[in-house]
């Protein structure tokens, strides 16, 4: 049985590395063209397995050429697709502009006209043998569904909160393992500072650890007892595509070591830092020893990493 498994989204990207963001009503010529899987929770267990850990996508997934594609790439990286189920229907694509003046990106979406995703007792069974279920809110009944399971079997529940959709607060009381964005920790809880959205959402849901994620500024997590901010590490971004999902993948595979949350965030971290430097969101996942060699290079005791 899988180390980790994962509901949520799984994106076709086409990403268009571009030399700046372009004005309305111009042209521009690009740089470069390419293709790659993408999506939260897909990006997120491809970063888990290639660090080293056993990981399985459950999802439906289109017949469509990209739909191949995706199941495809998961398996280039480790994941388990067997769970997948392979439908009729339009697959979930982004279109991903990759400004290589500031390394930021922007993404435009179409989610595309496959089916709900309805949960069996082998998805069951995976879930509960699991030690982590990653969600990103996307398919979201299922994912309470299975949220509530596997917290009913004492398996991890680590939700990658990134963006404030409808009804995505039915998550939140299962999520032992809390990890919003900035944005969504403060626009959820309507404070103006990390340090007080922490608490409040620590407060409200009652996880084991609440970490906002704040990109260049590192980020907070909060356990009950402490608030702590973990770094973020300096690098020369061309690509940030993918970074919070390569986190959170990352965040999944650290808790299967066993290791505390800080310990779990720095590498994190890491990884996420790591993984900028380079366009792709999954091609540029570090190995574990590129991660190890990162930190020790900056001064990071790694023993037991």
């Amino acid at each position: 049985m899988p180390e980790i498994t994962g509901i949520g989204a799984n994106v076709f990207d086409t990403l268009v590395k571009v030399p700046f963001f372009p004005k309305e009503d111009t042209k521009l010529c690009v740089e470069t063209v390419r293709t790659s899987g993408g999506g939260p929770v897909g990006t997120g267990l491809a970063a888990a397995s290639k660090l080293g850990a056993s990981a399985a996508v459950i999802a439906v997934l289109s017949t469509d050429p990209e739909g191949t594609f995706l199941r495809n790439d998961l398996e280039k990286y480790g994941v388990d697709t067997s769970l997948a189920e392979f439908r009729d229907g339009k697959s979930f694509s982004a279109t991903v502009l990759l400004n290589c003046a500031t390394g930021s990106r922007t993404c435009l979406l179409d989610r595309g006209t496959l089916p709900k995703l309805t949960l069996t007792d082998a998805h069951l069974t995976a879930i509960r043998s699991s030690r982590v279920f990653m969600a990103d809110g996307n398919e979201l009944d299922a994912a309470v569904e299975a949220a509530k399971e596997a917290r009913k079997a004492g398996v991890h529940v680590l939700y990658d909160a990134g963006g404030l959709y409808p009804g995505v607060e039915r998550l939140l009381p299962y999520a032992d393992i809390l990890i919003p964005s900035a944005e969504f920790a403060c626009g959820s809880t309507k404070k103006e500072r990390i340090e007080d959205a922490v608490q409040d959402l620590f407060s409200r849901f009652s996880p084991q650890v609440a970490v906002v994620t704040d990109g260049a500024n590192g980020g907070i997590l909060f356990d009950g007892n402490e608030l702590r901010r973990y770094p973020a590490f300096p690098v020369q971004a061309v690509d940030s595509n993918g970074a919070g999902d390569v986190f959170h993948g990352a965040f999944a595979f650290a808790l299967t070591r066993g290791w505390d949350f800080y310990r779990c965030a720095v590498f994190s971290s890491a990884v996420s830092a790591l993984k900028c430097t380079k366009i792709g969101a999954r091609a540029a996942v570090p190995s574990l020893e590129e991660v190890r060699a990162f930190l020790q290079e900056r001064g990071w005791g790694i023993e037991g990493w």
